[in-house]
């Protein structure tokens, strides 16, 4: 892996690091203007700088910086007096830290038709996404995607355990009878998720509702469900449900979330 597919894998991962470029050399020097290395708190992960202690001494400045402080510094090292090498030249890095953020997680309840036409647009953004379903059959018509993971399950409820507190809920599953205890089992663990929405109309709303205070779920916890899920827009064709649903997530995502 490259040291660009290295930032990008680092980014997609969550990893904090140091991205390292030669700007620019004079004299007799070791290593390539625009040669690059990413750090991180492993070490160097990729990339080649020269080797040798001018290498040694950018990997001991970045793990400084991984640390925090300035999130971008530009340096000139005179080999011979500031690595204690004995050719005389200069080499000028630029240090970039990327500070990481978690993944967005995305997590789909059910792999029907909707589902079929939302992962595949999930799965170009940024995103790690999980999907559960109780139906091998449908879970097996999705392509392979590297940020998509299929969850064949017994239970829907099996899934609520890979949620975390930043976790943006879609609950498409197969029907009512299916809903309403995973959403039982979410809104009895977390009370804040910052998305959480759930296919079907007005009506089918104020029934939940009524279902869900009858569980036990607090009238201000179910008012954080979006139900129907998705924006305004489109149609009743599973597609543009898709689109719609896809929008709003992005919106909530713009809204609750740091930049990318």
């Amino acid at each position: 892996m490259d040291s660009w597919e290295q930032i990008v894998s680092c980014r997609r991962d969550g990893v904090d690091a140091v991205v390292i470029t030669i700007t620019a050399v004079r004299g007799s020097v070791p290593g390539q203007v625009g040669a690059k290395a990413v750090v991180t708190h492993a070490g160097m992960i990729s990339g080649n700088l020269g080797g040798g202690k001018v290498e040694a001494k950018a990997v001991s400045h970045a793990a400084a910086l991984l640390q925090g402080g300035d999130r971008c510094v530009s340096v000139v090292w005179n080999l011979q007096r500031d690595v204690g090498m004995t050719c005389g030249g200069e080499m000028a890095f630029l240090f970039e830290r990327l500070t990481a953020r978690q993944p967005w997680h995305i997590a789909v309840f059910g792999a029907g038709h909707v589902a079929q036409a939302l992962v595949p647009v999930l799965a170009t953004l940024s995103c790690q996404v999980d999907v559960f379903d109780t139906r091998a059959e449908w879970l097996g018509r999705f392509a392979g995607w590297s940020n998509v993971r299929l969850h064949l399950v017994e239970d829907f409820n099996a899934g609520v355990a890979l949620l975390t507190a930043s976790s943006f809920v879609v609950s498409i599953t197969p029907g009512h009878s299916c809903d309403r205890p995973v959403l039982r089992e979410i809104l009895g663990k977390f009370h804040h998720l910052p998305f959480l929405g759930v296919i079907g109309s007005a009506a089918k709303r104020a029934i939940l509702k009524r279902e869900l205070l009858e569980d036990g779920i607090s009238s201000e916890v179910m008012e954080r469900i979006l139900c129907p899920v998705g924006l305004p827009i489109g149609g009743n064709d599973p597609a543009e449900i898709a689109i719609s649903v896809a929008a709003q997530l992005l919106e909530v995502r713009q809204r609750v979330l740091p930049p990318q």
